[in-house]
């Protein structure tokens, strides 16, 4: 089969196209003829000997890759049969080895992709939206009425961040740049924050929960304008490890969290693309053959919405 093996730790040059063998499934496993492939910023920074590098380092060969959308084409599990289209983040935070026409997946990974959405927006809607679903309701809990601020609410987990903490009935303040406000809005947003020109602390205060996908000096902004006892919770950045003291000092609760694979999740995440509660909005779609351009378009940190690669 096709894949793409990464030789390396370095430039968008060390990922290399390769003939892999079909990758052999255990008990409780699905064979997925992939479709569709989305890319994260975890998948850069792995590639460049950051994110989960040191986890991967010692695997040979390393294929990058944990989101994909395909059919199953051979099942040992009783959860899915042959011809069933899934979905899901596999293996994560370990060696997902998506980057191949074919990837094998715990069946507790993944989840039936409903009917009515393609392969490209459901490859769209696994590790990013599995990270703002345990964000803000595994770990935030967050619950109608919450004031709701969320950094970077038209990139990839901010997207979707958005739209759930809106489903849930909260007050949803996004932060973009000016030229992404009508996007944020779209999605649900009750206010928008341009972070070009406007300081937090004078145009929002009261809030419950922030979502931080930034680190560095969002997070001690973020602290200025919430509530006693509220929740502060970032997404790796590298610039995130202190969140947790500098919260407890100024009487919140602060701490990173790191998204893991699940299948039940996924099919909470589908029932609601199925009902249009929550929407993919993708992009860009590269082509197999464009992984180079697709991570290069990723690297500029400019993206809306989320990148998709098509096998």
């Amino acid at each position: 089969m096709k894949g793409i093996i990464l030789k390396d730790f370095g430039g968008v040059a060390n990922l290399v196209y390769s003939e892999l063998p079909l990758p052999a499934i255990s008990d409780e496993e699905v064979l997925i003829n992939v479709k569709a492939i989305s890319i994260n910023p975890v998948d850069v920074k792995t590639r460049a000997g950051k994110g989960r590098a040191a986890k991967l380092k010692d695997e040979h060969p390393i294929v990058l890759g944990w989101d994909v959308a395909g059919v199953v084409s051979s099942s040992k599990s009783a959860m899915f049969k042959e011809g069933d289209e899934v979905f899901g983040m596999i293996n994560f935070p370990g060696h997902g080895k998506a980057y191949a026409e074919y990837a094998a997946a715990p069946a507790g990974h993944v989840a039936l992709k409903p009917a009515n959405i393609t392969f490209e927006d459901a490859a769209a809607a696994t590790l990013a939206a599995l990270t703002a679903w345990q964000a803000i309701i595994d770990h935030a809990k967050v619950k109608k009425g919450d004031r709701v601020l969320i950094h970077a609410a038209a990139g990839g987990v901010g997207n979707y961040a958005v739209q759930i903490a809106k489903h849930l009935g909260a007050y949803v303040i996004g932060t973009s740049s000016t030229g992404k406000k009508d996007f944020v809005l779209s999605l649900g947003a009750n206010e928008h924050i341009d972070y070009t020109s406007q300081s937090l602390e004078e145009v929002t205060s009261n809030i419950d929960f922030v979502l931080d996908t930034i680190g560095g000096e969002t997070i001690n902004n973020s602290l200025m304008v919430m509530k006693k006892g509220g929740t502060i919770i970032s997404i790796p950045s590298g610039q995130n490890e202190a969140v947790a003291e500098k919260a407890e000092a100024m009487g919140m609760i602060g701490y990173p969290i790191l998204v893991k694979s699940d299948g039940t999740e996924m099919k909470e995440i589908a029932a609601l693309m199925e009902s249009g509660a929550i929407k993919s909005h993708v992009s860009q779609v590269f082509e197999f053959d464009e992984m180079k351009a697709a991570h290069l378009s990723l690297e500029t940190g400019k993206t809306q919405g989320k990148i998709v690669v098509r096998v």
